[in-house]
């Protein structure tokens, strides 16, 4: 069926189990159709979670950076797990992972103080297969997780623990956006992350936040962290040994726990992983194609791809969730 509004958003495929599609007609400024129709394109997001618009033609960078920039002040991403390359102020290529390797579920940055509201994609070069961004509905993921579990993350939070070092993941310069110490120090202390170097240089942190928390538009309750994602036991088992082997099991570049501490087992995190794909839409990319998704009501990943594939982007609306960290109070947005 279609969605039809007073917006102009007339012809919208919305089916059950599929990602939203809108067909448009090619245009020579797509900046200029992307700011005409803006507002029609945020109120469906928010309605639905995510949208594919498809027919825009987005050929190049300078294109594609002017159609972020319709949807308000770009981000720029501190804390990247992953490095980036950065095409131009707040946009950025898709975090560097193997193409053979499936990136789990997550949501961008949820493990900061305000992470991006609203997600931009843009799909310049499409894969020979695979590549595929895949959603999944975050309420629906809460409400078909087991109740306990909820419970826990509700009532403890999460903690996310990092090392940074020269070797593997992003790098304290790409991280933060520096490596001045006393810079990243300032950084850490004005975000709730506790911090301590090593003697080799490297960074160790800890910051604790709230896994599960209320849409600040719908108030919908979402389930909204990266316990499975960052989690130890989502790592190739090779790769997982050879960190502890080499880096101790307290070294390793990135490991979820509860809020207070206590470890997040593999069995939590198979069940995560399932009931994600279980509540997850897919739709294959095509050069050209842009996407938005609402950050906090909808996760993401990547599926394993083969050939060239090149896909951009941006973040914006950054958002002041109140109960982002349980370790430190924030105005509500």
């Amino acid at each position: 069926m279609t969605h039809s509004s007073p917006t102009s958003l007339l012809n919208v495929d919305l089916q059950p189990g599929k990602l939203p599609v809108l067909r448009v007609e090619a245009t020579d400024n797509a900046a200029h159709w992307a700011g005409e129709h803006r507002n029609a394109l945020r109120t469906f997001v928010t309605e639905h979670g995510s949208l594919v618009v498809r027919g825009l033609g987005l050929r190049d960078v300078t294109e594609t950076e002017a159609v972020f920039r319709q949807f308000g002040s770009l981000m720029t991403e501190r804390e990247a797990f992953a490095p980036r390359r950065r095409y131009a102020e707040g946009v950025y290529s898709a975090s560097k992972w193997p193409p053979n390797e499936y990136m789990c579920m997550h949501h961008e940055l949820s493990y900061a103080l305000e992470p991006p509201g609203l997600m931009l994609f843009a799909c310049l070069v499409a894969p020979a297969s695979g590549g595929e961004t895949p959603l999944a509905d975050s309420p629906n993921v809460l409400n078909a997780l087991p109740a306990d579990l909820v419970e826990r993350v509700e009532r403890l939070g999460w903690l996310l623990i990092r090392n940074y070092n020269n070797d593997i993941g992003a790098s304290v310069a790409e991280a933060f956006g520096t490596d001045d110490r006393r810079a990243v120090e300032s950084y850490c202390r004005a975000n709730a992350i506790q911090f301590e170097w090593q003697p080799n240089g490297g960074l160790r942190t800890w910051q604790r936040r709230t896994g599960v928390v209320r849409h600040p538009r719908t108030g919908q309750r979402c389930w909204f962290n990266q316990i499975a994602f960052l989690n130890e036991w989502t790592m190739e088992p090779e790769l997982h040994e050879y960190l502890v082997d080499i880096y101790g099991e307290d070294g390793l570049p990135f490991n979820t726990r509860f809020g207070n501490g206590d470890s997040v087992g593999a069995d939590v995190v198979d069940l995560l992983d399932k009931v994600y794909e279980k509540n997850t839409v897919r739709e294959p990319w095509q050069a050209g194609d842009l996407m938005l998704v609402d950050n906090v009501r909808t996760a993401h990943a990547r599926e394993s791809f083969e050939g060239p594939r090149e896909v951009l982007v941006a973040m914006t609306d950054a958002v002041h969730l109140k109960d982002s960290s349980p370790t430190i109070g924030v105005a509500g947005g």
